[in-house]
């Protein structure tokens, strides 16, 4: 899986120092956009209206957010909704159904595993997958990095 290039907010906040990334080279900020959550779309579903409002307070707290970032946000928050619904549609009716040719996957199995893979996909735009928070976890102490043997 190809690599994603981080945002600086997150990239300052694993650094190890001011100003730098954990190698240790000068992080470059990138253009000074205003450091504002987005509002929501009035079109969003229910279940993606409740993820914005879950994950939008944290992603503020580390100046992630900005207006310009309305579209991808959305498109998490709906993947997250799709995941949602699929998963619920599964657990009601089961993982298979009954068809001419026999017994097959239930197709809301393969919707559920596609919006994961598309909210994974996102998220970690974001910094929203468990291994950027342990990342971040790590970068939040005081930058002495001595047990990394690379360093």
């Amino acid at each position: 899986m190809a690599r994603t290039a981080q945002p600086a907010a997150l990239k300052l906040i694993k650094g190890r120092g001011e100003g730098k990334d954990t190698a240790g080279r000068p992080v470059n900020l990138g253009p000074a956009f205003k450091r504002v959550p987005p509002n929501p779309p009035s079109w969003l579903s229910a279940e993606a209206k409740a993820e914005w409002k879950r994950v939008v307070p944290g992603l503020s707290r580390l100046d992630l957010l900005k207006p310009e970032d309305r579209a991808a946000l959305a498109a998490y928050c709906e993947a997250w909704a799709t995941f949602v619904e699929a998963t619920r549609t599964v657990q009601a009716e089961g993982q298979v159904i009954e068809a001419r040719q026999g017994k097959l996957a239930h197709p809301c199995v393969g919707i559920a595993r596609a919006a994961g893979r598309e909210m994974r996909s996102w998220a970690a735009h974001f910094g929203l997958t468990p291994s950027t928070e342990q990342a971040l976890a790590r970068g939040a102490d005081d930058g002495d990095e001595d047990d990394n043997p690379f360093g």
